[in-house]
């Protein structure tokens, strides 16, 4: 098996470089930019430029709005229905047509984002990593792409050819991007904010203060992503039953979800928190459902974690690959809370599970110094141009067959339920692929 640490190559040597990188991430939920934050800040230190993209920005129509809120209801209204989706694009290894032609459609746009003068190219996202992965393989970008993968487990969409390295956090994530294929699949390590740092128990003290916490209690702070989605109420009652620990709940944006917890008799309840590492500090277990960024900004801070009633899909993958590489445990029944949130806050479970989060973060490697190490020249992409549609009509035509077709969702649905999906997606593949909307 082919040698994952960051070799020497691509260790930096002499005094930092200097440049400009360009980091595309996505607004889906908020690990994928929570990720991208914390890339730029630290390649920002190492002294380059670095320019921030939405990858739902650039593609055609606003059609990136149509994929979040489409992938939102889903989580919230009808989960079962992306967990087909989720396995059904698992067993493929590989966008469908309309994807695959809607993707072509936002190269452009890319290349324009990109601009003349990055001397690499960094995606948190796997949709616009599937992007510039066509482009290297066209030779429509002459600069270095790269993934950072946000999540404990691969799925095949963060796989995508043409891309020069895959940056992991740690061996498990590397091990199966290995499995699927990917190039140069590096362990770097995680990347977080700077505030996610250990603290004494002073600190702690004053962090409870803060968020008006008791000081004889201990303390789970439940999380949900961004979106509060998820069987959370459910999650906080048990948790409370249990006796092991008072749930602080953090409900993201869902302030419906905020109101019916406090109706529920919760004390402490909040709803968008914007100092995350001054609540963790006062708190003693994290509890989960989605695997991503959290998790990472917990290790970060000794604080050990708990995955439990995990969200379909990456959720339940994260909650596996974390329990497999000893950073999470997973909580599979109600009835293991008691005795895995005891062990978490003051057992030998807990001491094992800080320890292994917190070697994440002194091996030395980090993403920042294998995006420096491979920053090439600048270099000027050139973009091909393509038809476009005139008419007013014909293009809030497109827009409507295309949003129709939500960026794939009803092919891979309609796959997952045993269906054809019809005329209509080979119409809008077709369409798609022809104008730049």
């Amino acid at each position: 098996m082919p040698r994952r640490d960051i070799p020497d190559d691509v260790r930096p040597t002499g005094p930092p470089r200097t440049g400009r990188i360009t980091i595309v991430s996505a607004s889906v939920g908020a690990g994928h930019d929570g990720a991208a934050d914390a890339l730029g800040a630290q390649l920002e230190a190492a002294g380059f430029l670095v320019d921030r993209h939405d990858f739902l920005d650039l593609l055609p129509a606003r059609l990136g709005r149509v994929l979040s809120g489409t992938y939102h209801r889903l989580l919230t209204t009808a989960p079962s229905g992306y967990q087909r989706i989720y396995a059904a694009t698992e067993r493929s290894g590989s966008p469908g047509p309309v994807i695959r032609a809607l993707f072509r459609s936002a190269e452009r746009r890319m290349l324009r984002a990109i601009g003349p003068r990055s001397q690499a190219v960094v995606s948190t996202y796997p949709l616009a990593s599937q992007v510039l992965g066509a482009l290297r393989r066209g030779g429509r970008l002459n600069i270095p792409a790269l993934t950072y993968l946000t999540d404990f487990s691969v799925h095949p969409l963060w796989v995508a050819p043409g891309i020069d390295a895959h940056l992991a956090a740690h061996r498990v994530p590397a091990a199966q991007a290995e499995a699927l294929g990917a190039a140069r699949v590096l362990v770097t390590g995680p990347v977080t904010g700077a505030r996610f740092a250990t603290v004494t128990e002073p600190q702690r003290r004053a962090a409870r203060d803060e968020f008006g916490l008791p000081h004889d209690s201990p303390l789970a702070l439940l999380v949900a992503g961004s979106w509060g989605v998820g069987p959370v109420r459910e999650s906080a009652a048990e948790i409370r039953d249990s006796g092991a620990a008072e749930p602080v709940v953090v409900c993201g944006r869902n302030t419906a979800l905020a109101e019916q917890l406090r109706a529920d008799g919760f004390r402490y309840v909040h709803e968008w928190v914007r100092d995350m590492p001054l609540l963790m500090r006062a708190c003693d277990v994290l509890v989960q459902n989605a695997g991503g960024l959290t998790s990472l900004e917990a290790f970060a801070s000794g604080l050990p974690v708990a995955s439990y009633r995990c969200i379909p899909g990456h959720g339940q993958t994260n909650a596996a690959a974390l329990d497999q590489a000893g950073l999470a445990a997973w909580i599979r029944e109600p009835q293991g809370l008691t005795s895995v949130l005891s062990g978490l806050v003051e057992g030998p479970l807990g001491e094992r599970q800080r320890a292994a989060g917190l070697a994440l973060f002194s091996s030395g490697a980090s993403p920042v110094a294998a995006i420096t190490a491979v920053a090439a020249p600048a270099a000027t992409p050139v973009a091909a141009r393509r038809p476009q549609l005139a008419h007013p009509r014909l293009k809030l035509a497109a827009v409507v067959l295309a949003a129709t077709v939500s960026l794939g969702i009803a092919a891979p649905l309609a796959h997952a339920y045993g269906s054809d999906p019809g005329r209509l997606s080979t119409v809008a593949h077709r369409f798609i692929e022809r104008y730049e909307l």
